[in-house]
Parts: C-alpha cells; structure tokens; sequence
C-alpha cells in the first residue's frame, strides 16, 4: 500500500485522534476510513450538482457517483433532485437496464 504525506492542523490532528479513540482505531486506520467516505462524499456531490445543472444524464451521474444506477436512483430520491430526463434519456437507460 503506498504511503501519503499530508500536513493537517492541530486542530484537525486532534480531531482525528478523538475520532480514532471512538472507534477503537489506530489514526492511520481512522484517517483512511475518512478519507474514503470523504471522497465517497465528493463524488456524490459533483454527480448532484451536474445532474442538476443538466450537464449529465441519469446513468453519468451513477457513474460519476461511483455507484449502480439504481443507487443513484435512491440518492436522487433522498435529496429530492428533478429529473432532468429527455426523452432520449429515457431510451437510453432503458437500454442500459435491459444490458444489465
């Protein structure tokens, strides 16, 4: 597994310590579990934010995402996006669905 440097304040280091505490883990365990669900987080946020500006589709926001369509789907739901579905769209993720 490589290895990566990064420079955090004292406030965060502290931060990281409390958390690792709560959960029983070395700060380089804690630290990675952060920085996946962080990216995790990212990811989702950059798929809503051009979804919603219509710059992607349904099935390219999944993708974006990092997740199936489906999840995207349940995501969509939970923070009440519009659709932004063409008619093409439509055509196009019910063959992306008759694929899987």
């Amino acid at each position: 597994m490589p290895s990566i440097s990064a420079r955090v304040p004292d406030d965060e280091k502290e931060a990281i310590e409390e958390v690792a505490a709560l959960l029983e883990e070395d700060r380089s365990t804690t630290i990675r579990k952060a920085l996946r669900e962080g990216l995790t987080e990212l990811r989702i946020r950059v798929a809503v934010e051009q979804y919603q500006s219509g710059e992607v589709s349904v099935n390219e926001a999944a993708r974006l995402a990092g997740v199936s369509l489906a999840e995207w789907l349940e995501i969509a739901r939970e923070r009440n996006l519009t659709s932004q579905l063409t008619p093409s769209d439509l055509e196009a993720d019910a063959d992306a669905a008759r694929d899987l």
